[in-house]
């Protein structure tokens, strides 16, 4: 399965290695990643293969909302067809 994973909340050192460790630790490949900084705002996008992972998609989505709760962020996955489709114009 390809997810979108998106990331947000106040800058601070350290967001990109934490996320993206925890993915590597559960075998998720990080296929393409933009992020930007506005003024104190981080924000990212990661396109990831979870195919490799074995982790059901509703648990992975559960424990990066959690991971970004522990970091003061707000982390989403969704699937990468219905991310399409909800902002398809």
């Amino acid at each position: 399965m390809r997810a979108v994973i998106t990331v947000v909340g106040k800058d601070r050192t350290g967001i990109i290695a934490k996320v993206s460790t925890y993915l590597a630790e559960k075998e998720i490949n990080i296929l393409d990643i933009s992020q930007t900084i506005m003024q104190d705002l981080f924000t990212m996008m990661m396109l990831v293969d979870t195919k490799d992972s074995g982790v059901q998609a509703k648990e992975l989505s559960d424990a990066l909302k959690a991971l970004g709760e522990e970091m003061g962020l707000s982390i989403n996955m969704q699937h990468e067809e219905l991310f399409s489709s909800m902002h398809r114009v």
